[in-house]
């Protein structure tokens, strides 16, 4: 292979392989159940990382089921978004990812820094309650349930809240395990049509793991619990910080 062929091809690992395609990627049907909860403030400041802000100590704990998404077909995800501030604009700070496919963890790492690992999710509605689970090494490190379509919400609200912007730390090493990339990244949510939103009695369990410690940012109290469905296009990013010229 030339040169010019490898510089041609190479966006992506494995070089004659990838693992997935190249973007944009656009998700139909796409399922949240997002917990917002209050939590430690010392906690929620040794991991939020500079030059990101927080007025509020709030977690928003959330579910994803992904059944048809383009490159990466049908998984489901969850984890940890921080609502915070840059140069004093409100979004979110993409804390914890875990997920059941190895495409999107994969494409998410490498383009974005989504910090995806793997494990066990999922997302049903079982009889009156809406329950999301977690486990990592077989063993369940997060529940949470929701009482199933109880009150509907303002969906045109509801789409003003997710095109707020999305932050995540991307690094990437060096062949000398020094960080080689060590970037603030933006994204938004891009073509976004809300098809249903609800609200209901919400709670939400965490437990301690020495791989996947989503406990570190304990539960205080329960704020909310909503339940959204969607379509829409998973914005490329921008870097909005190199910490490297630091």
């Amino acid at each position: 292979m030339k040169i010019s062929d490898v510089k041609k091809n190479a966006f992506a690992m494995p070089l004659t392989s990838p693992s997935y395609p190249p973007g944009p990627y656009r998700f139909v049907n796409r399922e949240f159940l997002v917990i917002t909860y209050r939590t430690d403030p010392d906690a929620l400041s040794r991991v939020l990382p500079e030059p990101l802000t927080f007025d509020e100590p709030l977690v928003k704990y959330e579910f994803i089921r992904m059944p048809d998404s383009t490159g990466f077909g049908d998984y489901t995800e969850s984890g940890q978004v921080i609502p915070c501030k840059f140069n004093g604009v409100a979004g979110g700070y993409v804390h914890s990812m875990f997920l059941n496919d190895d495409a999107p963890i994969a494409g998410g790492r490498e383009i974005w820094g989504f910090p995806k690992k793997f494990a066990e999710p999922s997302l049903s509605v079982v009889k009156d309650t809406l329950v999301g689970t977690l486990d990592y090494s077989g063993q369940r490190i997060a529940t949470a349930t929701m009482g199933y379509k109880h009150r509907a919400l303002d969906l045109d609200q509801v789409r003003k809240s997710l095109l707020a912007p999305n932050f995540m730390l991307k690094i990437i090493p060096h062949v000398d395990c020094t960080p080689r990339i060590c970037e603030l990244v933006r994204y938004y949510l891009e073509d976004l049509t809300v098809k249903g939103a609800w609200e209901g009695p919400g709670a939400l369990a965490l437990f301690p793991h020495a791989l996947a410690d989503v406990a570190e940012l304990p539960v205080l109290e329960v704020k909310s619990a909503v339940h959204i469905l969607t379509d829409l296009t998973l914005g490329l990013g921008e870097v909005v910080h190199d910490y490297m010229k630091d």
